[in-house]
């Protein structure tokens, strides 16, 4: 049978369904990437917040179209799944099969017994222990997932109700995978957790991240490595010494400090403080010169008053971050957050998200173009629509995430090749360069 998969949210997510893609390929479908040639939808939904659940339910309907030409059957699983999965089978019956995040183990026998009627096999019930999942970015970087759930109980989020704590992966099979990955030609490798500098704590008592890190750059056929999401109370002296001693490992922490103002921090249960956030930052910049910060930050969380966004404004104005993401608040079923009874007006959020993007538009320029005449090492990966030049990427962008840098070369350069080039200009979020 044909089987068609689409995968929503994160990065993690994304693991789950290449590894969920590899269970199929390995019993004898064929995979295709038409859903109208699909005898089979699998859809990976996000619950994380209400915008993801609302593309992931708008997302099921759109398939649940299908149904009336050549799709048989429409699976369902997820973060979305695993928290609304009762409410969902009632107001969705067009969905054969509901699978929860918390069911991956029993994954492939629930479709089986779906598909074929009952018929046993379990070859793949473990579903950690999946091995030959099918990369679904390129043949230049793989996403090598290291813990899943989290433990920090941040009051405004949902996923340890959905993921459950944080359980690290053992460091022999992470690195197991990532020989694989370098054997079958993969250039970069983007450690990603939710919190993956907590790597480890749960198995080993402590973190491992940075020993993590010294074994995969070790590994032949690596050129880059990098980790997501570093959070701040966590990078201590020994990881940033990793960072800067090892060249496979690119000088960049995507840091998600999510507000500046102490009584914020405090009501969202974050293990950092504003002082430490910003003697972090200064170290890192002191450490790592050429190191790249990335951040994300929330605002119109319940009870931020007009002081605390302009103190989180203030401070973004003078820190200058390289990349940062901004959310507005979304109120979460089941969360502590949900119960502040000082909830923010939606154009209110609206307003103070929009302050802090233009702001950093304007700042991300500026950054860039102090990269001007700069040498730096560029990852090729693709041709522009016209041929005229290449699109890459440098250590400062992460994929499909940051920028991108516009090549120009009057060599035949191919995907996955890595070339020396100068930058000579900017856009206000991408490079433009050419071939030294």
């Amino acid at each position: 049978m044909k089987v068609g998969f689409v995968s929503l949210g994160c990065s993690k997510n994304l693991v789950d369904t290449e590894k969920t893609i590899g269970i199929f390929k390995a019993n004898n479908f064929e995979i295709v990437n038409n859903p109208e040639e699909a005898e089979v939808i699998v859809i990976n939904t996000c619950g994380f917040i209400e915008s993801a659940k609302e593309e992931a339910i708008n997302t099921i309907l759109e398939m649940a179209e299908y149904k009336k030409k050549k799709c048989k059957y429409l699976i369902a699983m997820g973060c979305l799944v695993e928290r609304y999965k009762e409410e969902l089978e009632k107001a969705i019956p067009e969905v054969d099969l509901w699978i929860k995040y918390s069911e991956y183990n029993s994954l492939w026998e629930r479709i089986v017994n779906l598909i074929e009627g009952n018929k046993n096999i379990d070859k793949y019930n473990n579903f950690d222990a999946v091995e030959e999942r099918v990369i679904s970015t390129g043949n230049n970087f793989a996403y090598l997932k290291i813990a899943d759930g989290c433990s920090n109980r941040c009051t405004y989020c949902a996923i340890p109700y959905i993921r459950g704590p944080q359980i690290s992966r053992k460091m022999e099979d992470i690195i197991k995978e990532a020989n694989k990955l370098a054997k079958d030609g993969y250039k970069e490798i983007i450690l990603i957790a939710q919190d993956t500098t907590k790597y480890g704590i749960d198995i080993y008592g402590k973190p491992r991240l940075a020993e993590l890190l010294q074994e995969l750059c070790k590994i032949d056929g690596i050129h880059w490595i990098r980790f997501l999401y570093a959070y701040p109370e966590t990078i201590d002296d020994e990881l940033i010494k990793v960072v800067k001693e090892n060249e496979k490992i690119c000088k960049y922490f995507d840091i998600p400090i999510q507000h500046i103002s102490d009584t914020v921090l405090k009501r969202m249960n974050r293990q950092s403080d504003g002082k430490s956030i910003r003697r972090l930052i200064q170290k890192l910049r002191k450490e790592i010169p050429e190191v790249v910060i990335r951040t994300t930050v929330m605002v119109g969380f319940p009870g931020e008053t007009k002081e605390d966004f302009e103190e989180l404004y203030d401070f973004l104005k003078e820190a200058k971050f390289d990349k940062l993401g901004c959310f507005s608040y979304s109120k979460e079923d089941g969360t502590p957050a949900a119960r502040i009874k000082e909830q923010i007006h939606p154009m209110t959020k609206k307003s103070r998200y929009n302050k802090i993007m233009a702001l950093q538009q304007q700042i991300s320029k500026e950054n860039l173009e102090r990269q001007i005449d700069r040498e730096v090492d560029v990852l090729v990966e693709d041709k522009s629509f016209d041929g005229k030049t290449y699109i890459g990427r440098t250590y400062m962008d992460v994929p499909e995430i940051d920028g991108i840098v516009y090549l120009k070369s009057n060599n035949n350069l191919q995907s996955g090749d890595f070339t020396k080039a100068k930058i000579i200009d900017v856009s206000s979020y991408d490079l433009i360069a050419e071939e030294c």
